[in-house]
């Protein structure tokens, strides 16, 4: 964060000093809610969990160096006192971010945001040095705390929105107001929540509603290829610039392809030209999201063959999606198993059959969370799909959902043997480590609450140690 005195922060805060012998003193370090992330100089925002409260932590913070801790209660160490703890850490936010004039970038959609702003961060810093949100740090604690890691160094800050409800993405937007504003799809993640497409597109929408207008820089990227996003250009007043496969996108691929091992290859259209791309990662849903990288590093003056580049060379920053390994013994494991969703779901189906051509594949798919009404349709709708792209073995892990997916892949294709229910991760790791045999690709996807990351864990473990059947 860039340098604060204690009493500049408790004014921007509206809280109050206590146990504070040199409010001039600073806040040079960065802010953090984790008291093992402490360095000195560091602000420690003091949070009421469930299991944990923050201020049980305060005196060891300030021993570890902290400069103060941001608190709803004396703590009788260095703290600043306001009624509300994340109230105050969004003010604080909105303060930096309108102290550096740094250029923020937004985004929002039903799948593939975390993977888009890797994108879009692993290409902006080719020209200027660049903050973006961990992991999907994305809500109305970890936003802020994002934007608090800034310096004055810092060109391009991106930041990803979620959203469960209506209100969320304008009050996300309120705390640090974007230039550009990307929206990437309208699917059905958290359906279930918000009640309906259209009234998710209505939440999503918000964050072209908080752009400012064209004349003064404001710039919305919308995806050309989903009418809900595409219909967004009429609520907002910045400039709209559209990206994806329709001919009528200003960034567009042409010649999409895929390579043996499932990698993206394209070329990149522009307004000012055309280079080709080579994506390091798997799956074509990929493309949708290189693109959309792209139109903002266009807007922000870099060149198509700068941009090609940077998406060439770009990997995946965050764990658990679309993770590929190969074992010594050529079984390849594919941890996509960070979350799930019905889009995001197909679209791991569909890389898993490109990267599988000739080879056997098999499906491990969990629970879909918070689809509400929708659940058992999707999720029969995804063991159908696992049918038709000719997935060689469905494992379907978990209670009911799970008990949905594979009638769904009974119904399509009258399955026998190539698909089974088990009950829990460890069944699924016994079944694969007596069936799995060398060459074959295995897919590790669900909802994050089903923890399935253990079983691509446990087959890597195992294929390190040699224990493989082959057949």
């Amino acid at each position: 964060m860039i340098a604060l005195s204690l009493a500049e922060i408790a004014a921007v805060v509206g809280g109050q000093t206590h146990d504070i012998p040199d409010p001039s003193a600073q806040v040079t370090g960065p802010v953090v809610r984790d008291s093992r992330e402490v360095e000195p100089g560091s602000l420690f925002v003091a949070f009421v969990g469930e299991h944990v409260d923050g201020h049980d932590y305060a005196a060891a913070v300030v021993e570890a160096g902290a400069a103060a801790v941001l608190a709803s209660r004396p703590v009788g160490v260095p703290a600043i006192v306001v009624d509300d703890v994340q109230a105050a850490l969004g003010a604080l936010a909105r303060h930096v971010v309108h102290k550096l004039g740094t250029t923020l970038v937004a985004l929002t959609g039903s799948a593939g945001k975390t993977s888009t702003k890797d994108l879009i961060a692993q290409v902006l810093r080719r020209k200027a040095p660049t903050v973006f949100t961990p992991g999907s740090l994305n809500n109305e604690i970890g936003l802020p705390l994002t934007a608090l890691s800034a310096t004055e160094e810092t060109k391009f800050l991106v930041l990803e929105m979620g959203a469960r409800g209506v209100g969320h993405i304008r009050y996300l937007a309120d705390l640090t107001p974007p230039k550009v504003g990307l929206v990437l799809n309208v699917g059905t993640a958290h359906i279930g929540e918000f009640g309906g497409r259209e009234q998710i597109a209505q939440a999503k929408g918000e964050l072209v509603e908080s752009l400012p207008p064209a004349s003064e820089g404001g710039t919305a990227i919308l995806n050309a290829d989903d009418p809900l996003v595409r219909a967004m250009a009429s609520r907002t007043q910045a400039k709209v610039v559209l990206f994806g496969e329709s001919g009528e996108a200003d960034v567009r691929a042409e010649n999409v392809r895929l390579t043996d091992s499932g990698q993206p290859v394209f070329s990149l259209r522009t307004p000012s030209g055309c280079s080709d791309v080579t994506m390091r990662l798997y799956g074509e849903h990929h493309v949708s999201n290189a693109l959309a990288a792209a139109a903002v590093a266009h807007e922000l003056g870099m060149s198509v063959e700068e941009i090609a580049t940077a998406l060439s060379e770009a990997g995946s920053l965050s764990r658990w999606r679309m993770e590929v390994t190969e074992r010594p013994d050529g079984v390849t494991i594919v941890n996509d198993a960070y979350n799930a969703n019905p889009e995001s779901m197909r679209a791991a189906l569909r890389a898993l059959a490109a990267m599988g051509r000739g080879r056997r594949t098999w499906a491990v798919l969990g629970k879909m969370a918070e689809l509400g009404d929708e659940a058992l349709a999707e999720h029969d709708a995804v063991g159908r799909l696992a049918v038709r792209l000719n997935v060689g073995k469905l494992v379907a892990v978990g209670g009911r959902e799970a008990s949905w997916l594979q009638l769904g892949a009974y119904n399509e294709g009258s399955w026998g043997e190539e698909s089974v229910h088990v009950s829990d991760a460890q069944a699924a790791v016994d079944l694969l480590r007596s069936e799995l045999r060398p060459g074959d690709v295995v897919l590790v996807k669900a909802s994050r609450s089903v923890g399935l990351e253990s079983v691509a864990q446990a087959l890597l473990a195992t294929g390190a140690e040699g224990e493989v059947a082959a057949r």
